[in-house]
């Protein structure tokens, strides 16, 4: 799905990780990717036609996340509670990042969800804050049937 590899291209990009602050390991990697598929999950949940678009994308990420958890090493029978715990967490931070851009301010979302309770310096919480918003922004004037085609701004 075109629309995922996105995601998860815009997800890894240098700037999160060395403007930004965000850890570069597994958990900052994956609250990276959590954090910009909330904002696309967010944007679909306004377009009514998408869905099953959203359904599709969430069934991806599940499908990633569990190749990624075997391949570290978790045998099957953990897999399935490391993905309900993942797809919680997942449900967790669309309502915080749902909540903290409907105020204007993502710092508390931020500092839980995706530093993890680490206060980061405030330029690194400021790049992080802007570059979210920014994305948000863009993607709301990006044309649904874009989105979904892959082309994520």
């Amino acid at each position: 799905m075109r629309l995922y590899n996105g995601v998860i291209e815009r997800a890894r990009a240098p700037h999160w990780y060395e403007a930004g602050g965000v850890p570069d390991t597994l958990d900052g990697r994956f609250d990276m990717v959590a954090a910009v598929l909330a904002l696309v999950l967010l944007r679909l949940e306004g377009d009514a036609e998408s869905a099953s678009v959203s359904a599709r994308l969430t069934e991806r990420f599940v499908t990633d996340m569990d190749g990624q958890l075997r391949e570290s090493g978790i045998g099957d029978i953990g897999v399935g509670k490391h993905i309900g715990k993942m797809m919680s967490m997942l449900g967790g931070r669309l309502g915080a990042y749902r909540d903290g851009l409907a105020m204007g301010d993502l710092t508390a979302a931020l500092q839980r969800n995706l530093y993890r309770g680490v206060d980061p310096t405030p330029p690194a919480l400021a790049h992080t804050q802007a570059a979210l918003i920014a994305f948000r922004d863009a993607l709301a004037a990006t044309p649904a049937p874009a989105m979904i085609a892959g082309d994520l701004p």
